[in-house]
């Protein structure tokens, strides 16, 4: 498998559809279970070989660099109370060999300014780009990991797509696509957020990227749209006259974590299969149904 080192995580948003519960805590924090979304995310990444991770943050999101730091003293009441599986837990939250890296973003300009802001740090090298809130649970191996696949077979940039009902493309990024001489799904065109009736289809970027460094010279040239953003769907667009783009259907199930009902429905399935919690708390569920 080829090995990307590097995985963007822009996580500079503000997270309003959460309010009042992130008007102090970045909605990454939010936990799933017993972990927050970030680090499903920074998890996925490593587990498919990156080993530097650049936050790409803003204003109120200190608590994720806390999250990934050492804890000197937690670990050490810890260790003094003899909580041998505590401590090895909060030490382990990412493997010593990982490095992280935050980049502050002044403003939120959109996710194409906030991959940008991870030029100095990703140089020319193949990227991972992950979204925090889109929480994809894989039966074998993480989305990342699979996109990574597909990248040594076509050494070019992989979107993770999904078919979505035909009313909700104008929630996402919607590509057109023809069969490659492969069998690969090559992009076409791609366009954010259509009108329903003018979508060229419902098959929508969902958020896991692989990109090409080429993709920082396509955010430069980018003019900035709507609320002074500048979209990382309109550079991918202009990438295409470069050099193909893959649209990967992944293996897993995603939940749309943004949303209050993609993030409850993740909480109730991630715990009915935690190793600890999953049986009892199928008994609950079962109660109430009575």
């Amino acid at each position: 498998m080829a090995i990307i080192r590097k995985a963007v995580f822009p996580v500079a948003g503000l997270g309003t559809r959460f309010l009042p519960a992130t008007k102090a805590s970045p909605k990454e924090m939010l936990p799933i279970v017993d972990k927050p979304l970030i680090q499903y995310a920074a998890e996925e990444a490593e587990a498919a070989g990156a080993d530097q991770l650049v936050f790409i943050t803003g204003r109120n999101k200190r608590s994720i660099e806390d999250h990934f730091d050492k804890a000197y003293e937690l670990e050490s009441e810890l260790k003094s109370a003899g909580k041998a599986k505590l401590l090895d837990i909060v030490r382990n939250v990412l493997p010593a060999s990982v490095t992280c890296v935050y980049v502050r973003q002044a403003e939120p300009r959109g996710l194409g300014h906030a991959v940008l802001c991870s030029k100095s740090v990703v140089g020319d090298e193949p990227f991972f780009v992950l979204l925090a809130d889109d929480l994809i649970r894989s039966p074998a191996k993480g989305v990342v990991a699979q996109m990574a696949e597909v990248y040594e077979r076509f050494g070019t940039s992989v979107l993770a797509v999904q078919e979505v009902p035909r009313e909700e493309t104008k929630q996402y990024g919607i590509v057109q696509v023809e069969p490659g001489p492969e069998g690969e799904l090559r992009v076409t065109s791609m366009v954010e957020k259509p009108d329903p009736s003018k979508a060229p289809s419902n098959l929508a970027v969902v958020g896991r990227y692989l990109l090409t460094p080429r993709i920082f010279e396509k955010l430069e040239q980018t003019d900035p749209g709507a609320g002074g953003e500048i979209q990382l769907t309109d550079a991918i667009a202009a990438l295409l006259k470069d050099e193909p783009v893959i649209a990967y259907p992944f293996e897993g199930k995603r939940y749309d974590c943004g949303s209050k009902l993609g993030y409850l429905e993740a909480t109730v399935e991630f715990a009915l299969v935690h190793p600890e919690l999953g049986e009892g708390f199928s008994v609950y569920l079962n109660g109430l149904r009575r």
